[in-house]
């Protein structure tokens, strides 16, 4: 009896043992995954932060050339009117009647 009993009991426990690893590596790989995910979540918002605070020092360049280059088109613009005999004043200015 004991004998037939050892036979059942001994495979029974492999069994369940295997069971319970395979239980703990889907956990596991579970866990991981959803760890894995939220990191990239955190990278993407911490790399959205970083963007939307600081500006590379290339586009602060391109972005001052072409202030310069408006004011200097806004320049030239003056200068046409005025050469051209424009007063450079809009009606209503320097005590003009607005009526």
């Amino acid at each position: 009896m004991e004998e037939q009993l050892i036979r059942y009991v001994i495979p029974a426990t492999g069994l369940v043992s295997g069971l319970i690893a395979t239980y703990v590596s889907l956990q596991n790989r579970a866990l991981l995954a959803e760890v894995r995910k939220e990191i990239a979540e955190l990278e993407n918002r911490i790399i959205a932060r970083i963007n939307g605070t600081y500006v590379r020092a290339g586009e602060c360049g391109l972005r001052e050339q072409l202030v310069h280059e408006r004011i200097a088109a806004i320049a030239d613009d003056l200068k046409n009117k005025n050469a051209a005999g424009g007063s450079g004043r809009r009606h209503g200015e320097a005590g003009e009647p607005t009526e």
